[in-house]
């Protein structure tokens, strides 16, 4: 019996979910079919399907996938930043960069609507979406403790607000085209800061 590689089997499965979400964002998730996948990925449907049994399931990994990164991103934060304000900030550099992506942006848009569709799609989005904001309040927690933003903002609520305005980036792509994050970045922070501020301090 031949061993199975598991390396290989991951390159595979990147393989496929690469070559997938380019064609989700170029096409959306229900004009794009699995003729196409198996295209882009330069292999055969029974290949395709040894890895994923359906589409459902390719868009499924995608979400899990984003799920996994958001945790990993906090995971890795210093428990006990020198800045935590300024890492809250970074964070929003980063998240601007991913929406300069335009292909990154409108996969992001087409797992969004399947959340409404596919419970294991919505709930991974939801943990992801639970990581990020549980890492900013906490975020947010150290800084207030260090004086660096107001007191008076209840961290949990202000994560909140933090994630609707990401939210609000890319729902924003989505109906204007001249949008353009890597030009609004800066915009962005100026708004987090100033929300923050300590009463009569400016960001």
């Amino acid at each position: 019996m031949r061993k199975v590689d598991p390396e290989r089997q991951q390159a595979k499965r990147r393989q496929i979910l690469e070559a997938a979400g380019d064609c989700f964002a170029r096409r959306g998730f229900h004009a794009t079919t699995t003729a196409e996948i198996c295209a882009a990925a330069g292999m055969s449907p029974g290949n395709l399907f040894h890895y994923f049994p359906s589409k459902n399931a390719i868009i499924e990994a995608l979400a899990e996938e984003e799920w996994r990164d958001t945790a990993a991103y906090f995971a890795a934060i210093d428990d006990d930043p020198a800045d935590p304000l300024e890492v809250v900030l970074s964070f929003l550099d980063v998240v601007m960069v991913f929406a300069s992506d335009r292909s990154y942006s409108r996969l992001a848009l087409e797992v969004a609507a399947e959340t409404l569709r596919n419970p294991v799609v919505c709930a991974s989005v939801a943990a992801g979406d639970t990581e990020m904001r549980d890492g900013l309040a906490a975020l947010l927690r150290k800084a207030a403790a260090r004086g660096q933003i107001d007191p008076e903002l209840d961290p949990v609520q202000s994560a909140n607000w933090i994630a609707a305005l990401i939210d609000g980036v890319f729902s924003r792509l989505a109906l204007d085209t001249g949008f353009d994050p890597a030009r609004e970045a800066p915009m962005l922070r100026r708004v987090v800061g100033r929300f923050l501020a300590k009463p009569g301090r400016g960001a």
